[in-house]
C-alpha cells in the first residue's frame, strides 16, 4: 500500500490514501536541485534503519543509517521520493527543498509483505497457492519446547495432536488428511531454505521468526517427492542493520497432570465392586476380608508431583549495511509431573550476513543443541493398574520386594523396588552448519547457493541392577546404544526477477542434492556386582549389534511466477526427482503444478472501495512419496543368521524393481478477502487430493520365509474445506480487540486396492484387515476397503447388555451377495458376532479460535481448540473396565451416565460382573469405541508492558500464561488428543500406559534493550 505526501517544513505533516498512487497531484514549488535530507521513524518515534529512499523515475536513492537519516544529492525540488521498508506501508513524498521527517506506519494488510515459499520470497498479494503464515508476535507466549505444537489450532486444515505431558514430547501434525498408507503422516520441514526431513529437530521455539504452512499443489509441488504430506517452512530470526539490540526472556512455572475423566477405584470402591460379583463366593484372595475397604494406598498421588519448568533465552542482534549478525542462547529444563523424569536442553544459533560488495552476499548459519534425559520415572501403568490394597512400602519406609506375600496381588512386581537402583540416561547432540552465498549477476538475475551439513548423535545408557526384577536371572545388565545421522544438503539456483511495463516475471531454476548416512551400535553385557553400572564391569557379553543405512535424492527444478498489472497471476512449477530406493527403470519421478490468481479488487470496474483485497485462486499439481524402506528394489538376505554357531544367510526381502513413485494429484480453489482497511479478513479453500500408485507392503505366502513385498496397490482420495476468519473489531491507539477463527473439514476415501485370489480362483479386490498401530494384541482392527476411509475401525459391534441376565451382547449381521445388510440379530456368544465397520478415527471438523484484547499497555489473549466427529479406541478400558475379567489390576469407577446390570429388567451400559469373568465382554468391540470430540482452552495469557526509554530499555513485558486449563469432552479416558507415536503419527488408540497431558501455569518476563 502506498500514498503521496505533500510535506513542507512542518516536520510531522503526513497523510495517506488507499491505492497504489494518490489521486491528487503533487504541488511543485520550484525546479531547483538540492541536497535532500530527512529522517524516517515508525509510529512510536523509533528510527527505522535500512529503509529505502529513492527518487521516483531516477536511479538516485539511499538507505537510512543508524539514526534513521538519509541524504541524497542532486534532487530536484518537486521530485517524488518513494520511502519503503519491509512490514510498513510504502509512501511517496514530494521534496520541496526543506529537511523531511517521515513516519511509516505498519502495513496491517501485509499485501506487499514478502513470504518465503518454495525457494523464493514472494509478495503475499501475488501468491496463487494455499498457505498460511504465523509470525513470531503470535507465538511470543508459547511455552512448549516442541515447535510442532506452536501450530496447534492456529491454521485451518492443519491438525496437531500435542502428544502426552511427558517432558520433551513431540506433537504430531497432519495437513489436509492422511495421504499415504505406509510411513509417517508428518509434513516436510524446511528450515532457513534447507530441507531437513519430517523431523525439525531440537529447535528452540524462541528462535522462530515465522512458520509458513504450504498445503496445496501450487505451494508444495516445487518440493516434489518430499511434499506429499504438506510442507512447513520455518524462518529463524536474523540480524538487521541498525542499532544493537538485546532481548532477554525468562519463564518459570509448574505443571500438574490432567487426568481427564479417568478415575480408578479406591480401596472401598474396589472392595464393594468385588463384593457385588455374581460369584463373589469364588474370590480367592489371601486377604479377602472387609478390612480391605480401609486399605487404600493412592498409587496416583504417590507417583505424581508438581512438575517444574524453566526457560531462559538471550538473543543479540545488530549490524551495519555491510554486516548483520544474530546470536541466541537458550536453556529449557523440565521436571516431569510423573516423578523421576528430568529433561533439559541447551540451544545456540549464530547467523551472519556479510555484504562486502553490491553483487555478493555471504550468509552463515550455525546452530546446535544438547538434549539430556534422566529417567527414573515411576510406571505410568502402575498409577492406574496397581490395586489400592497393596502398599509398595513396608512400615519402615523401604519398598516391598517383588511378589510380596503381603500383597493381595502377590504375583506382580513392585516397580518402586526396582527404582532404588535402575535408571536410564540419554544424550542427544545436534549440529547444523550452513554457508550460503548470493551473487548478483545482473540487476534481474542472481545465483544463489545454499549448503548445509547436519549431524545428530544419539546415545543412551541403561542400568538394570542384579537385585531388580529384570536383573535377577542375568545377574544385572548394562545396555549401551549409539546412533549418528549425517545429512548433507546443497542447492544451486538461478533466481530471476524482471519487470517491463505492467508485466512481471520472477522465479528460480536449479539443482538440489540431499543425502543421508546413519549408523547404529547396540551392545549389552550381563553379570555384574551391584552398584557397578558400566559396560566394562559386566562379566558376560549379551549382544553386539550395529548397522548402517544410506539414501540419496537429487533433483532438478524450476518455478516461474507471472503477474500482469498485479491483477492476473500465474505460476508454474516443474521438478524431477531421483531417489536411491527405486529400481533403475523408475528411479526418477516428475512432478509439476500450474496455478492462477485473479485480484478482482484491482480491476478498474471494481467500485467497492471498502474492499482491500478480493482474490480468486485455482491450482492443480502433483507431489510424490517414496517407500519407507531404503532398498525395496533389491532381494535382500539376512547374514546375521547362524547354524550351529556358524554364520549363514536367510532371504529377508523379495525385491520389486518395477516399484514406482506414489503420486498425489491435488486440485484446489480458494478465495482471499479483506475489507474495511483489512479489519475483516477471510480465506476459503476447497481441495481434492487423489493419491495414486499407493506404496504398500502387500502380504504374500510365507513359503520363502518372506511374508510381504513392496508394491503399488491402489488409489486414495481426500476432499476438504478450510475456512479462516479474522476481525479487528476495535482498533484504536489505546484499545484493540482482535478475533481469529479457523475450521477444517477433511473426508478420506480409499478408491482402489490390490487384487487377491478368491475361493473360486478369481482375482478380485478384497478388503484388507490391518492393525491400529498400537502393537497390542487384541486391540482394534482397521479395514482397508474401497469406498471407506483408510482409518475405518473394523470390530465386532456392541449390542448392549441383555436385560434378562446381564450378559454382554453383540450383533450378528447377515448380508446378501452384494454386501447389503438383510438381517440383524444379537448374540452373547462373542465368537458368533460378525465384524462390522463401526466408525473412523479422523475428526469430521477441527480447528481453533483465539481472541486478544489490548488496553494501552495491558494485554489479554486466549486460544481455544476443538474437534468434532472422530472416534478413539479406548483400549485401556479393556483392562480397567473388564467386568471382573482382570483381577490383578484396579478398575475404573463408572463414568457419568454408565450403569452396571444388577437384576433382571435393568437397562445398563455394563454387563454383569463376575470373578474371573469369561463372558468376553471386555474383548475388542465397539463397546470401547468412543467419540473423541473435545473443546479446549489451550492457553490464557495476561501481560503488561512497561516502556522505559529513559533507562535505555525499549520494553519490559511481564506475563502470566495458563495452558490446558479447560477440556470439555465426554471421552472417558485421559485425553482424546493423546494417542501419538514417536515418529509423529497419530494412531487413534489409547493404551493403558498413556502419559496424561499437563496443566501448566507459567510466569514470564521479556526484556528488550
Amino acid at each position: 500500500m502506498s500514498a503521496v505526501l505533500l510535506l513542507s517544513a512542518t516536520p510531522w505533516l503526513q497523510g495517506h490514501a488507499r491505492g497504489s498512487v494518490a489521486t491528487h497531484e503533487a504541488i511543485v514549488l520550484q525546479q531547483s536541485t538540492g541536497l535532500a535530507k530527512g529522517i524516517v521513524k515508525d509510529t512510536t518515534g523509533e528510527s527505522i534503519i535500512g529503509a529505502s529512499v529513492r527518487v521516483k523515475g531516477t536511479n538516485l536513492g539511499a538507505s537510512t543509517d543508524l539514526n534513521g537519516s538519509f541524504t541524497i544529492a542532486n534532487v530536484k525540488v518537486g521530485s517524488t521520493l518513494v520511502i519503503s521498508f519491509v512490514g510498513y506501508k510504502t509512501i511517496e513524498v514530494v521534496y520541496q527543498g526543506a529537511p523531511l521527517s517521515v513516519t511509516l506506519s505498519e502495513d496491517s494488510m501485509g499485501l506487499s509483505e514478502l513470504l518465503v515459499v518454495g525457494y523464493t520470497a514472494q509478495k503475499k498479494e501475488s501468491l496463487t497457492g494455499a498457505l498460511q503464515t504465523i509470525k513470531s508476535d503470535k507465538l511470543k507466549d508459547i511455552t512448549t519446547p516442541s515447535v510442532e505444537n506452536m501450530l496447534n489450532g492456529k491454521m485451518p486444515g492443519v491438525y496437531v495432536a500435542p502428544g502426552s505431558g511427558r517432558p520433551g514430547t513431540r506433537g504430531a501434525v497432519v495437513i489436509r488428511g492422511q495421504a499415504t498408507l505406509s510411513g509417517t503422516t508428518a509434513p516436510l520441514w524446511v528450515i532457513d531454505g534447507v530441507i531437513v526431513g519430517n523431523d525439525p529437530g531440537q529447535i528452540n521455539p524462541d528462535d522462530v521468526e515465522s512458520l509458513t504452512v504450504l498445503k496445496d499443489a501450487a505451494s508444495t509441488a516445487i518440493y516434489g517427492s518430499q511434499g506429499a504430506n504438506g510442507v512447513i517452512v520455518m524462518t529463524t530470526k536474523t540480524g538487521r542493520s541498525g542499532k544493537f539490540s538485546v532481548h532477554v526472556s525468562a519463564k518459570m512455572g509448574g505443571s500438574k497432570l490432567n487426568n481427564g475423566n479417568l478415575r480408578v477405584m479406591n480401596g472401598a470402591e474396589l472392595y464393594d465392586y468385588y463384593k457385588s460379583f455374581q460369584n463373589a463366593n469364588e474370590i480367592k484372595f489371601k486377604r479377602w476380608t472387609p478390612e480391605l475397604r480401609d486399605s487404600n494406598y493412592d498409587w496416583w498421588n504417590s507417583s505424581t508431583q508438581t512438575g517444574l519448568n524453566q526457560e531462559y533465552n538471550v538473543s543479540i542482534q545488530g549490524g551495519s549495511e555491510t554486516l548483520q549478525s544474530f546470536l541466541s542462547l537458550g536453556y529449557y529444563q523440565e521436571t516431569g509431573a510423573v516423578k523421576g523424569y528430568d529433561y533439559d536442553r541447551y540451544n545456540f544459533r549464530l547467523k551472519t550476513t556479510y555484504k562486502p560488495t553490491k553483487w555478493l552476499t555471504i550468509k552463515s548459519n550455525i546452530s546446535g543443541s544438547l538434549k539430556g534425559v534422566e529417567n527414573r520415572q515411576h510406571s505410568v501403568t502402575d498409577m492406574y493398574a496397581k490395586l489400592p490394597w497393596d502398599n509398595p512400602y513396608l512400615e519402615d519406609g523401604k519398598p516391598v520386594p517383588h511378589k510380596y506375600s503381603g500383597w493381595v496381588n502377590s504375583v506382580t512386581t513392585n516397580t518402586l523396588y526396582d527404582l532404588q537402583w535402575n535408571y536410564a540416561q540419554g544424550r542427544d547432540y545436534e549440529f547444523n552448519g550452513g554457508l550460503d552465498f548470493d551473487i548478483r549477476i545482473m540487476p534481474w538475475l542472481t545465483f544463489a547457493s545454499v549448503n548445509n551439513f547436519r549431524h545428530i548423535q544419539l546415545s543412551s545408557h541403561s542400568y538394570t541392577d542384579p537385585r531388580s526384577n529384570g536383573g535377577l536371572n542375568v545377574k544385572g545388565r548394562v545396555d549401551e546404544w549409539r546412533a549418528e545421522h549425517t545429512r548433507r544438503y546443497t542447492s544451486q539456483m538461478l533466481r530471476f526477477n524482471q519487470s517491463w511495463g505492467e508485466h512481471s516475471l520472477n522465479g528460480v531454476a536449479g539443482y538440489e542434492y540431499n543425502d543421508y548416512v546413519g549408523r547404529t551400535l547396540d551392545v549389552a553385557g550381563t553379570g555384574l556386582v551391584p552398584g557397578f553400572d558400566q559396560l566394562n564391569t559386566t562379566s558376560k557379553p549379551d549382544k553386539a549389534k550395529g548397522g548402517m543405512s544410506e539414501w540419496a535424492v537429487q533433483s532438478f527444478l524450476m518455478n516461474a511466477n507471472y503477474s500482469y498489472d498485479d491483477r492476473y497471476l500465474a505460476q508454474i512449477s516443474l521438478r524431477r526427482d531421483g531417489a536411491s530406493n527405486f529400481g533403475d527403470a523408475n528411479k526418477y519421478g516428475n512432478f509439476y503444478s500450474v496455478s492462477a490468481g485473479w485480484n478482482l479488487h484491482r480491476e478498474q470496474w471494481f467500485r467497492a472501495d471498502f474492499v482491500d483485497q478480493l482474490k480468486l485462486r485455482l491450482a492443480y499439481g502433483t507431489v510424490g512419496n517414496r517407500p519407507t524402506s531404503l532398498y525395496p528394489q533389491y532381494d535382500l538376505y539376512s547374514v546375521s543368521s547362524s547354524y550351529n554357531g556358524e554364520p549363514g544367510s536367510l532371504i529377508a526381502q523379495i525385491g520389486n524393481n518395477e516399484l514406482t513413485w506414489e503420486k498425489t494429484q491435488t486440485l484446489g480453489a480458494g478465495l482471499d478477502l479483506a475489507v474495511l482497511d483489512n479489519r475483516l479478513r477471510l480465506n476459503l479453500d476447497y481441495y481434492i487430493k487423489n493419491t495414486d500408485n499407493i506404496l504398500y507392503q502387500v502380504p504374500i505366502s510365507g513359503l520363502t520365509g518372506v511374508t510381504s513385498i513392496w508394491r503399488n496397490i491402489g488409489v486414495m482420495r481426500n476432499t476438504g474445506i478450510e475456512l479462516g476468519i479474522g476481525a479487528d473489531i476495535i482498533s484504536t491507539k489505546d484499545f484493540g480487540w482482535t478475533i481469529e477463527a479457523n475450521l477444517g473439514h477433511n473426508k478420506n476415501e480409499l478408491m482402489d486396492l490390490f487384487k487377491q485370489l478368491d475361493a473360486k480362483g478369481n482375482y478380485i479386490i478384497k478388503p484388507v484387515i490391518v492393525g491400529d498401530g498400537s502393537n497390542i494384541a487384541g486391540s482394534a482392527n482397521r479395514l482397508l476397503e474401497v469406498g471407506s476411509p483408510v482409518d475405518t475401525y473394523y470390530l465386532k459391534e456392541w449390542a448392549g447388555v441383555n436385560t434378562k441376565n446381564g450378559a454382554p451382547m453383540w450383533y450378528i449381521v447377515e448380508r446378501d451377495e452384494a454386501g447389503n445388510e438383510v438381517k440383524r440379530t444379537t448374540t452373547s456368544n462373542y465368537a458368533e458376532a460378525t465384524y462390522e465397520k463401526v466408525g473412523s478415527a479422523a475428526p469430521w471438523l477441527f480447528g481453533g479460535f483465539s481472541t486478544s484484547l489490548r488496553w494501552r499497555d495491558l494485554d489479554l489473549s486466549a486460544n481455544f481448540g476443538y474437534a468434532i466427529g472422530g472416534q478413539i479406541y479406548n483400549y485401556s478400558r479393556q483392562e480397567y473396565d473388564s467386568d471382573g475379567t482382570y483381577t490383578d489390576r484396579n478398575q475404573m469407577a463408572l463414568h457419568k451416565g454408565w450403569k452396571r446390570w444388577e437384576k433382571e429388567g435393568d437397562v445398563a451400559t455394563h454387563p454383569i460382573a463376575k470373578y474371573n469373568n469369561q463372558d468376553k465382554g471386555n474383548a475388542s468391540s465397539s463397546r470401547y469405541l468412543e467419540k473423541s470430540d473435545y473443546f479446549k482452552l489451550r492457553s490464557l495469557t495476561l501481560g503488561y508492558t512497561f516502556r522505559l526509554p529513559q533507562y535505555g530499555v525499549k520494553g519490559v513485558r511481564l506475563f502470566l500464561t495458563g495452558e490446558n486449563l479447560l477440556t470439555l469432552t465426554d471421552y472417558s479416558g485421559v485425553d482424546p488428543e493423546i494417542p501419538t507415536l514417536d515418529n509423529g503419527s497419530i494412531i487413534g488408540t489409547s493404551t493403558p500406559s498413556v502419559y496424561p497431558s499437563t496443566r501448566k501455569l507459567v510466569f514470564g518476563i521479556n526484556l528488550t534493550l
